[in-house]
This record gives structure tokens, sequence and C-alpha cells, in this order.
């Protein structure tokens, strides 16, 4: 109803330009049709009185009294009224409202989808948990929030790719081999001490025995002699174990890539110096020395000369190495190859979701690409905390297999994929969010996913009970039902919730909060349930019978549609 109310209003402000009460060329773009909070003004206001009133020379409410004369007589509006200072208030009309209802039912699955984006290529990159063991619930919040955001985007019209960045690099990758290579030695009847900073869960013995198994003692030498130098080979093995546990959990949440990208293939194939060289072309490097930070010491600090990026030149608090006093290169140098990378492949919109543990991260990461575009706000990156766990009241602090925290997969056998995607979306990533594992699993309204499953499934018990009552119902037939039965207000009210969904749909992928999905089908949710335990659906007058179904079957299409958007199954029965 929006975009036809903007199309009525755009209509009558081209009316008012060539009567001359508008000058020509006047620009529109201003002009904005949003829904008012407060439910008594109305189902739209335009301030396009307010915007244009400079332009027209006259009294803002002046130029809405001839807006409103100028509006196309097609009986969408039922009444309009000038407020304030000149804001105008639409009402739209009993039989636009039940239009709706056709609306989804020709659009089906479609509905709620649109061209916003006009095919705009977006990278998203989500997840890239190191592959150094299991996957924790923090991991999986941030896998879900970017999962749904690609579906989201999808839906909205931008061509997306969703790309996973493996860490295969680093100093990480050498603690995982060492810590492998001590329990292979152990496998062998060794003692072993694990010292501080490898990793000593039980995961790791899992990893060794697998490597034994296919490799026999090749390894026994070195494991013994100098597990700190762990050959590629090695490293390789014990990483594709840990991603193979990643896919499977992933693909637990119905969670794909299009995309793995490998950190030390932009090592190997030159893809950091290439970029260092860029940055150099563009005076953007420099020789020096940086002042002792304050605090934790960095791990790329160096009390020496070494090549440092200008990023203060691009927002950031300070300049940053990113190459050491002996040519090795920082861990933010990988990051400037990886974005240009991604530049160079030709998207124009990049989107990271990270852990909130990254957060001090962004500046520079920003600074890297305005240095290298020349443009702002190319990357958008969404900081997810961390998820905590209850059960019976209490924390859920650490996993039996993983040692110093819970895996996702635990919490996934647990309470059910739908459960951990939705749980996972029911707060803005940036705020804390409790999952409480025993209320996740409840069938009570209390449970959020319960409570949208349950809305579509009592729609789907309706068709369910008309087959039983023999009322000759079928879909064909509903969607051709007269629908002038339905006027009561929380009939209306359904059908005014249904056209919201497209314009949330289109602020979740503009904004990049796929959060406002769940909000949104709970509050359906909560207006279904109550219509349906006010009302009666298979009553005895066959319009008003077939109008409500229609209204019903529309309504879980279009919580089905949100459900499909975060990843969510649209269950017949519960």
């Amino acid at each position: 109803m929006r975009d036809s109310l903007k199309a009525a209003i755009d209509h009558a402000l081209t009316a008012l330009v060539a009567q001359g009460d508008l000058p020509e060329g006047t620009d529109f773009s201003n002009v904005r049709v949003e829904r008012p909070r407060e439910k008594s003004h109305g189902d739209f206001s335009t301030n396009a009185a307010l915007a244009l009133s400079k332009a027209a020379r006259c009294k803002p409410r002046d130029l809405a009294e001839k807006l409103i004369a100028a509006l196309p007589a097609d009986g969408d509006v039922e009444s309009c009224e000038i407020a304030g200072p000149g804001f105008i208030n639409f009402r739209m009309s009993p039989n636009r409202l039940r239009a709706v209802i056709s609306d989804v039912f020709a659009a089906g699955a479609n509905y709620g989808r649109g061209d916003w984006g006009g095919g705009e290529k977006v990278l998203l990159e989500y997840v890239s948990a190191n592959p150094t063991g299991p996957m924790h619930v923090g991991h999986g919040r941030g896998a879900v929030t970017g999962d749904a955001l690609s579906r989201i985007l999808d839906a909205a019209g931008y061509d997306v790719t969703r790309e996973y960045y493996i860490n295969d690099a680093g100093g990480q990758i050498y603690v995982l081999g060492k810590s492998v290579l001590l329990r292979y030695a152990e496998l062998f009847g060794d003692a072993i001490t694990i010292p501080d900073g490898c990793y000593p869960s039980e995961y790791v013995i899992d990893i060794a025995q697998r490597i034994r198994d296919k490799d026999g003692d090749k390894w026994l030498t070195i494991a013994r002699e100098n597990p700190d130098a762990a050959p590629r080979e090695l490293l390789v093995q014990a990483m594709d174990v840990v991603l193979g546990w990643i896919r499977q959990d992933l693909e637990k949440l119905e969670i794909r890539f299009d995309e793995w990208f490998s950190e030390y293939a932009l090592h190997s194939e030159g893809a950091v110096a290439h970029a260092i060289d860029v940055l150099a072309s563009r005076g953007c490097l420099y020789e020096g020395v940086l002042e002792p930070p304050k605090g934790k010491q960095p791990e790329d600090w160096e009390a020496r000369p070494q090549r440092l990026f200008k990023a203060t030149d691009f927002g950031d608090e300070v300049d940053r190495p990113i190459q050491k006093s002996d040519g090795s290169y920082t861990y933010f140098a990988a990051d400037i190859a990886y974005h240009l990378n991604k530049l160079e492949r030709g998207y124009g919109r990049l989107i990271n979701v990270w852990g909130a543990d990254h957060g001090g991260y962004v500046k520079r990461v920003e600074a890297a690409i305005e240095a290298l575009t020349g443009r702002k706000n190319v990357l958008d990156v969404r900081l997810v905390q961390m998820v905590n766990l209850t059960r019976g009241g209490e924390p859920v602090k650490m996993s039996k297999r993983a040692g110093n925290f819970v895996t996702l997969r635990e919490v996934t056998d647990e309470t059910g994929a739908d459960a951990v995607r939705f749980w996972f979306l029911t707060r803005a990533g940036t705020s804390q969010l409790d999952f409480d594992l025993d209320l996740a699993v409840s069938k009570s309204n209390e449970n959020p996913v319960y409570y949208v499953q349950y809305a579509h499934a009592r729609v789907c018990s309706l068709w369910r009970q008309a087959a039983e009552k023999g009322l000759g119902m079928d879909e064909s037939r509903i969607a051709e039902a007269d629908l002038s039965a339905l006027g009561e207000a929380a009939e209306l009210d359904l059908i005014r919730l249904m056209d919201l969904f497209p314009e949330v749909v289109q602020g979740a992928a503009e904004s990049h909060e796929p959060h406002r999905i769940p909000y949104y089908l709970l509050e359906l949710a909560a207006a279904l349930h109550a219509f349906y335990n006010g009302h009666r659906v298979l009553g005895e007058d066959v319009a008003l019978r077939d109008a409500r179904m229609a209204l019903m079957t529309a309504v879980r299409q279009v919580i089905a549609n949100g459900l499909q958007l975060i990843g969510v199954q649209a269950t017949e029965q519960m």
C-alpha cells in the first residue's frame, strides 16, 4: 500500500506542477511516505507539503490542501487530514486493505521480495572461525546472523556471495600443529606435558588419532624432536579435520557458503605483497617507529623502524604496522590484501560479520579500504556479541569435549536447528544474548520459536478441521473468496500487518539487521493467536467463513515467508 500511495502522491505533485502551483523541475526526492507511530493518525503520513512549501512559495498547510485536491479519485484512500504544521495523514479504504490478501495469494512464496538492491554485487563474509577447534556458540550466532542476512539481501534484490575466510596462516595454526604433534607422540606411548598456549582439549587427541591412522609413525621423529616446526602437510591435515567439523556444524543449521577463501593463498600467491605495492603507489606507507602502546602490548609493535600504513590520514587513531623490521608481514597486512582481493573481484559493497572482540579492528580496515579506493562506507562490519547459555537458571560454561567453551554442535543437538537460529536472532547482534536451553525446547508461548511456528501450524490445523467437517474448501476457492465480509478492526489490523512485511524486509536489508524479521514475526503471530482465540473462523456463515479462511491462509503464507528468510521451518503440526 505504501508504494501505491506514494505513486498517487507523485501523480498529484506532477499535477500541481502542471497547473503552476509548483515550479517546473521541482525535486521530489525529500518527499516521504511513512507509517505514523500513533495508530490514531491513520495508516500513512507524508511530509510532502512541508518538504515542498518553499518551492511552492506558500504555507505548508495551504499546499497540503492543494495536494489532497489533486489526488486521484481511485477509492484507495478513505480519508485524509492535515495535521500539525502540514503533515497529511491517510486512512486507506477497507477495499484497498482487503486487496492485500489477494496480493499475498498472487505472490505466494515471493511475497515480501523486491528489487530494492537492483542486482548490486555484495560480498558477505561471516563465521571465519579459526580452523583450530570446534565452533562455539559465539561463532554460531555470527553464522546465523550472516546466513539470515544473506537470505534477506537476496530477497531484496542484491546479488550476494557468501564467503568463509579460512585463517589457515599465522601463529595459531602452528600452535595447533604443535598441540597435535604432542598428542600424536602420546599415542605412541610418550609421556608429554602440554605447555601453556597449546590446545589441551580432547578434540586435539581426535585429530592426532586420525593422522596416526592415516600416516602411521611418519611424523614421530619431528613430534619428539621439534614439535614447534610442524610441516605444512601435517598442518593441512589437522585443519582439514577441523574444517570438516565446522562444515558439519554449519550444515546442521542449513548454512552453506559459495566460497571458502584461504588466507594462506594470499601469501603464497603474492597477494599481500601486491596490496602493499598498491598502498605504496598511493603514498600511504612510510618507515617509522610507533610510540609504545598504552596497556597491553600488541604483537605487531616494535621499538625499531618498520613499515607503517598512514591510517590516521583516513580516520584511524594511530598509524598501523604492516611489515615488521625483519620483513615479515603483520596480520593486518593480510587483512588489507584480503579486502583488496574482494574489491578486485568486482564487489562494490562489502559486509563482514565479526565477533565483538574484533571491534578494535574495524577502523583500521575501513581506513585501508578508503586508502585503496578513495571511497568511504564501502565496508559495513556487523559486530555480534557473545551468547550466555543457561540451564535451570544456572550458567552453562564448559563443554566436556572442547574443555573451555560450549560447542555449537552440543547446543544444536540439544535444542534443534530451528531453536538455535530463531533464538540467535531475537536480539540485535550488538546486544548480549541470554539463551535459555530449557525454554528453547519448551512448548510454551514464552518460547519465541514455538510461538511463531505454532501460529503457522494453527492455520494448517484449520485446514485439517475443514476437511474433517467436509466443508469442501480448497486453496483455489479460498484464494478467490469474496473478501467484503472482512471489516472488523481485528481483521483489518491483521491485513495491515501483512502489508508491512515487504517494508520490514527492505528495512532489514538496507540496515543489515536480520533481527527485524523475527521481531516482525512475533508481532504477526501474536495478532493471529489473538484473532484465533477471539473469533470463530469455521462458522456457519459460508461467506464469512471463506473470507476468514482466506485471511488466515494469507497470514500463514507471510509467516512461512518470514521464517524462510531466517532459515527456520514453517511447521504444519506442533
